[in-house]
């Protein structure tokens, strides 16, 4: 198992997710938005699993200021250009990821393991 999360250390759905893999012992890798951005590749990788449209957050005060609700946007580069509009906390694990605290599809990748 391969367990990457990725968001920040203030949002309160990753601090589940890593109290989640972390009390069941399941090594994993942090990514924290804050202090790095995500990579074209990883959201390439990410994309695979999750459309675009539902990783961004369009409850984010950076998307309501940008007014992106009345814009057509590619939403590939606005993500990759800010990662504060990525809903948080995106869990991959290999070519498998969710987005937002979904504790029963992490139970089934344990139950696969």
């Amino acid at each position: 198992m391969n367990i990457q999360i990725i968001g920040t250390k203030k949002c309160s759905d990753t601090k589940k997710a890593l109290r989640f893999f972390k009390e069941r012992s399941i090594p994993h890798h942090f990514l924290d938005l804050s202090e790095k951005s995500l990579s074209k590749g990883e959201l390439e990788n990410i994309s695979r699993s999750i459309p675009l449209g539902e990783l961004i957050d369009i409850e984010s005060k950076e998307y309501q200021k940008k007014g992106f609700a009345y814009m057509e946007i590619d939403l590939f580069e606005e993500l990759l250009a800010n990662n504060v509009l990525l809903k948080t906390p995106v869990v991959r694990n290999g070519s498998k990821a969710t987005v937002g605290d979904a504790p029963a599809a992490w139970k089934a990748w344990l139950a696969d393991a």
